[in-house]
């Protein structure tokens, strides 16, 4: 396998509730004239479907092998950098990219041997603020502000370009980090906030005010940390003794 392909499978389309197959074929055909195979689809609308075989034109392999999750914690599920394409800027407070930036960001991470996550909405919607909240940093194309909407294969095309251009790119990727820890994925990720969620219920941090806003703050400040699992399973035991003096105090 060489080099430029091993960091390809680090890379993975996810397209979040895909209203159209047609869609979806696009998008395969799209990643695959930049040398990538890797796609998951959360909660399609149709799929399998003839629509995107014929639109795939030929990508047949992309969807053939293409996970389908019913939510986007198991899409992202093995990543530990998930990057999230909006035409707008949202209610959740992420640092900003342009497609040439995520490129370099996505690439480094692959590089590293992490597995990276490009995330698309939904044609007419986009992505939600909960599922933007799943992700480390926004990618926003900069087309004109009146018309800014891209076609979701057009979308997923413009940035399998730039990782394509990024991976021919002169520069020798970065080097591996010096520590044997793996970084955090997504899945570990999201246990962590669960626990978080509820450590903070069980010694009555809010007070009984809405806690959204408390974990949004919290997701972004761990998110700009990128623990690693060594680091989660300290924050994992530094809650749970929490809960454990919690319960104590109850008692008495």
């Amino acid at each position: 396998m060489t080099d430029l392909q091993q960091l390809a499978d680090r890379l993975r389309y996810v397209l979040v509730r895909t209203s159209h197959p047609g869609n979806i074929g696009s998008a395969a055909r799209a990643v695959r004239t930049m040398g990538f195979t890797r796609m998951e689809l959360v909660a399609p609308h149709r799929f399998p479907d003839p629509e995107a075989n014929a639109l795939a034109a030929g990508a047949d392999d992309v969807l053939a092998n293409a996970g389908i999750h019913t939510d986007l914690v198991d899409g992202l599920a093995g990543s530990s950098l998930a990057l999230g394409l909006s035409a707008r800027r949202r209610g959740v407070h992420l640092p900003e990219l342009s497609p040439r930036e995520a490129a370099q960001q996505a690439l480094a991470a692959a590089a590293r041997g992490e597995q990276v996550a490009l995330v698309f909405g939904n044609e007419r919607t986009g992505l939600e603020n909960e599922e933007l909240a799943r992700c480390h940093a926004m990618v926003r194309i900069p087309s004109v502000d009146d018309f800014s909407s891209l076609n979701l294969a057009q979308a997923v095309q413009v940035m399998a370009y730039e990782l394509r251009v990024a991976m021919l790119g002169d520069e020798p990727p970065p080097a591996p980090p010096a520590h044997d820890e793996p970084p955090a994925d997504a899945a570990q990720m999201e246990q962590l906030y669960r626990h978080l969620a509820q450590t903070l219920d069980d010694i009555d941090f809010h007070k009984g005010r809405e806690p959204t806003t408390i974990m949004l703050r919290l997701r972004k400040l761990f998110q700009r940390a990128q623990p690693d699992e060594r680091e989660l399973r300290v924050l994992h035991g530094i809650l749970a003794d929490a809960q454990r003096m919690a319960r104590l105090a109850k008692g008495k």
